[in-house]
């Protein structure tokens, strides 16, 4: 329990506890009856009596009984027709009071309403000042203020990246020691811009720059200084500033900045003012310090495409440092700091858990870590093994098998064909990723997937590649027409997939003949309206030139799969007929099925491969590593 709600709770309790005070003093427990107050009169126990309206206090003529209150019926009280009579021939002596409220009564009914009036209204403006920051706050920034012993997290923390590390030592190097750039006249950077995809770790990194410089570091986000108020975002720069200033040398660190770092006046209908009004007080404010004061700001963004040209040139945010996603080597280091401390069964090997996650940041390392660890909770399992590892990992990519889904027999044979078909496109290119599973189980959104596991990571592709690619998108459509005779909606995603993919090769990469070596990048809009200022980058006669060419890749692709696998119609058939009957099998076995079914002068025609079983395979066809991005859904 916190500090706020410690207090709130004794304040709570005191208030109850003074309550129940006031009213028990209010309740005297000497009070007697109006009968026992006369029968006392009558026996003369009674010395004296005061009448305050109808309530009567009095004292006992022994002085061990002590006093009495009773209150007097209202046609009884002192009077011509009243009680007076009977208490003076029994020598009692009288006296009267102004009838009225004593001190507690009046706190009871006046003053404590009162004060609960008072304690509501200053509960609702704290709530208030809770949520906006208080009226008087309003312009103050919401930036968090790190102590120089606070950022515990040094380079040693950040797996890989070693090129990125030695880009951003400098900058610790001068705030730990300036006065050595100073005596040679260097300038360091005034803003460093860390770029990458999401979950690579870009506010990690900025905060080991911090820990392994021993400086202050304030963190912000670029939302923190948005508020309904104009103007509000321009004073909480101004403060940001001001506050580094006071602790300089320090790190000033605005994670996602581009949501205030927009181009200004872009998109349908102009910008928007108090994100404007704010990105240039930040300009300015940076403009405003010299290098030599020992602040120096990073911003961190995932989309850098966005961010105003003001912002980038040199003087501000001068410098780039680009935080790719992990490489092989470098997703092992990831791997082996996230399972640090974890009870690992001896069976995982982090290389083969990293060669299967291609295309995976550090966090979602991180998540899949995890995922596997409560995957073998659920299995009643006291260490991670690899099978949990390849759970979460299918989990992560493909979904989780939907077993409340049954196919009838018909509809299981029809998606074995299809994903049979994916598996043969790619057993017919040596350039095709190797096949690493072929289910007809429903997984995630698909009833079917075919999965593919690159066996070397590839940074530029060959033409030859994507065009093997582009067939095995094609085989589940080209198995349909073979066998079915007709096509089916379960090739939907895979002609988005492969319609994108052509549209690409003939309009981006420049690979088509009909077109040329002409690029014309990727033509997806920032903002609203854009290509309406900016206009188009090709003429319509060249629209009409890509589709006709993105439409003739794809049939010719087509018509030359369905031509392969009417010959290869032994393999095909074979090839579902297990796929039916075990549901899920691994490269190797989906090869040997296809092998079994083929002519022995057909086997020239199967030049692709599959993933190899390692010892660590288990029941469900998992062979230790994880397809990219090449998955094929069966029907969707």
């Amino acid at each position: 329990m916190d500090r706020t709600a410690r207090l709130r709770l004794i304040s709570a309790v005191l208030l109850v506890v003074l309550l129940f005070w006031l009213f028990t003093t209010l309740q005297p427990d000497d009070r007697i009856s109006y009968a026992e107050f006369r029968e006392a009169v009558e026996a003369g126990e009674v010395e004296e009596a005061t009448f305050t309206g109808q309530a009567v206090e009095g004292t006992f003529v022994d002085d061990e009984d002590g006093s009495f209150t009773t209150v007097v019926p209202p046609q009884v009280v002192l009077g011509d027709e009243g009680i007076e009579d009977f208490l003076v021939d029994n020598d009692v002596a009288l006296d009267a009071e102004v009838e009225g409220d004593n001190f507690f009564t009046l706190l009871l009914f006046f003053g404590f309403p009162l004060l609960l009036f008072i304690f509501f209204f200053w509960y609702l403006n704290r709530q208030a000042r809770g949520q906006m920051g208080g009226l008087s706050n309003v312009g103050k920034s919401k930036a968090k203020l790190h102590k120089p012993h606070e950022p515990t997290t040094r380079f040693a923390d950040v797996a890989g990246y070693k090129e990125v590390k030695e880009e951003v030592q400098e900058t610790v190097e001068f705030l730990r020691e300036p006065d050595k750039f100073r005596g040679a006249g260097a300038e360091i950077p005034k803003g460093m811009l860390m770029v990458g995809p999401p979950g690579t770790g870009k506010t990690l990194l900025a905060k080991a720059v911090a820990g392994e410089a021993g400086v202050p570091f304030i963190s912000v986000t670029g939302s923190d200084f948005m508020e309904m108020f104009v103007g509000v975002g321009a004073s909480r720069v101004r403060d940001m500033f001001k506050t580094a200033r006071e602790n300089a040398p320090c790190i000033i660190f605005i994670d996602e900045l581009d949501s205030i770092g927009r181009k200004r006046g872009a998109g349908l209908g102009g910008g928007h003012d108090e994100r404007e009004q704010t990105l240039n007080q930040m300009l300015g404010e940076i403009d405003g310090f010299e290098g030599s004061e020992g602040v120096v700001i990073m911003g961190a963004t995932n989309r850098p495409d966005v961010l105003d040209e003001a912002l980038l040139r040199p003087g501000r945010f001068d410098r780039q440092v680009t935080i790719p996603l992990p490489t092989l080597i470098e997703r092992v280091e990831i791997l082996g700091v996230h399972t640090k401390g974890k009870p690992m069964d001896d069976d995982v090997d982090l290389e083969v858990v990293a060669r299967g996650t291609p295309g995976m940041a550090g966090a979602d390392l991180r998540n899949l870590i995890n995922e596997a660890a409560l995957i073998a909770v659920r299995k009643g399992s006291d260490t991670i093994r690899m099978r949990d590892i390849e759970a979460a990992r299918e989990r992560q990519t493909i979904g989780r098998e939907r077993s409340s889904l049954r196919l009838d027999e018909e509809e299981k044979r029809a998606v074995a064909y299809h994903e049979g078909g994916h598996a043969l496109a790619a057993f017919l290119s040596d350039e095709a990723d190797p096949v690493y599973k072929v289910t007809c189980l429903p997984t995630g959104m698909a009833l079917g997937v075919t999965e593919q596991l690159p066996m070397d990571e590839r940074h530029i592709y060959l033409k030859s590649y994507l065009d093997a690619r582009l067939k095995v998108m094609l085989g589940g459509r080209a198995a349909e027409l073979v066998v079915l005779g007709q096509p089916t909606t379960g090739g939907q995603h895979d002609l988005v997939q492969a319609t994108r993919l052509a549209r690409a090769v003939v309009r981006e990469y420049g690979m088509s003949d009909a077109l040329g070596p002409v690029g014309y990048g990727d033509q997806q809009q920032v903002f609203l309206g854009e290509e309406l200022a900016r206009g188009s980058e090709y003429s319509e006669r060249t629209a009409e030139i890509v589709d006709q060419e993105v439409g003739r890749m794809l049939q010719s692709s087509l018509d030359e799969l369905v031509s392969t696998f009417t010959e290869l119609r032994g393999g095909l058939d074979e090839l579902a007929d297990e796929l039916v009957e075990k549901e899920t099998l691994t490269g190797e076995q989906a090869l040997e099925a296809i092998r079994r079914g083929a002519s022995s002068d057909q086997f020239e025609l199967l030049r692709g491969s599959a993933v190899p079983v390692t010892p660590n395979s288990d029941d469900d066809a998992g062979s230790g590593e994880e397809a990219d991005a090449s998955e094929h859904a069966g029907m969707a």
